[in-house]
């Protein structure tokens, strides 16, 4: 029994010992920061001065009130992390300030950050106040961390930090790049030595970036969130149908503008078993040569069958061509060897292996 006490003692000591580690300051030997500034070399008269290289020479034109030694902080500088979709940091910027680009067209930028913003405090449990809101000012309410000890009914408040922020957007005029930066505008902190509201610079600098990094990982939330929402949208939506080109004939009518249907066709072409032998861009033409997939004996046993477009192997043409009235609506016309496009009845008898692939639901 003596034994397990005495190991347990050796345990608290060993926790107590590594509790007692400051990680802000160096640990090791400081005797430079007590040495003693040496004198300068002084000539007599009548003597010629040394000559003297300045290749190692020091400037005292520095901050001399600085700490020194085992009061200064040698934590690694915080840093803006540029996690979400087309933001990106000035460089030589010391600041917390990040710029978002335009990512959704049909969402207005700003207000976009702002609501990510409000989401971000709202999960914090902090209000935010309009300060200016011509000039895009706002801050939030006191941010309140304590620090306890004890356990359960013996616990105690040791100490209360309190944190303001004051968030300031900056938008280009053409309204497509929008800044957000933090600053820290109030800071209190309780504990045992009384109340204090200064805040060294550097904790100042790490609890700003903390706080925008928070808020631009609730920008690439909501922007995930958002795709999400429009690929389940995309996959319930019905967007191949069968119809006429402009010039009356059987085509696949697919609402996706032209440029983004021509870049995503080889992806089609890749599964469905067509190899691209030639293409005009400028008329928006593919020539395919089209081979059945093959079903392999793994394919079989797990399952994994290939959808299989029931036309005949050879040559094809696949016609893209704009919509006049509709940027966002595409005609697909499949022209056959002898240069006829395929008939309505043949466009529907395989439109339910075309058209999950031309609506492209695995890729968005």
């Amino acid at each position: 029994m003596n034994r397990k006490v005495f190991y347990f003692s050796l345990l608290s000591m060993a926790v107590a010992g590594c509790s007692s580690i400051n990680n802000k300051q160096a640990s090791g030997d400081f005797d430079y920061a007590s040495q003693q500034e040496a004198q300068l070399l002084v000539i007599p008269a009548g003597l010629d001065k040394p000559k003297q290289a300045s290749d190692y020479y020091i400037t005292d034109k520095i901050n001399h009130k600085g700490p020194i030694g085992s009061e200064v902080d040698v934590r690694a500088p915080s840093l803006v992390l540029p996690i979400a979709a087309s933001s990106r940091v000035e460089s030589n910027n010391e600041l917390a300030k990040i710029w978002f680009d335009q990512v959704l067209d049909d969402v207005d930028l700003q207000s976009f950050i702002y609501q990510a913003l409000e989401q971000q405090l709202a999960s914090d449990g902090v209000s935010m106040d309009t300060i200016d809101a011509e000039n895009n000012i706002y801050e939030s309410q006191w941010y309140n961390k304590e620090k306890k000890s004890g356990f359960w009914l013996f616990e105690e408040v040791d100490s209360t930090e309190s944190l303001r922020f004051r968030f300031q957007f900056e938008t280009k005029p053409h309204g497509r790049s929008v800044a957000l930066m933090v600053s820290l505008v109030d800071y209190l902190r309780s504990d045992e030595s009384g109340e204090s509201a200064e805040m060294n610079l550097l904790d100042k600098q790490r609890a700003e970036m903390a706080m925008l990094n928070e808020i631009v990982a609730q920008v690439d939330y909501e922007y995930r969130k958002l795709q999400q929402e429009n690929r389940l949208l995309r996959a319930n939506q019905k967007l191949v149908s069968i119809g006429q080109n402009a010039d009356q004939q059987p085509a696949y009518i697919v609402q996706m503008p032209i440029d983004l249907l021509w870049a995503n066709m080889p992806i089609f072409f890749e599964d469905f078993g067509f190899t691209v032998a030639d293409l005009n861009e400028t008329k928006k033409i593919y020539y395919v040569d089209f081979v059945k997939p093959s079903m392999g004996l793994w394919d079989r046993i797990w399952g994994d069958e290939v959808p299989v477009i029931d036309i005949a192997e050879q040559r094809y043409q696949f016609v893209l061509a704009a919509d006049e009235n509709n940027i966002n609506k595409t005609s697909l016309t499949i022209v056959d060897a002898q240069g006829e496009p395929l008939s309505n009845e043949t466009l529907t008898n395989i439109f339910k292996v075309i058209e999950p692939g031309l609506s492209f639901r695995e890729v968005y």
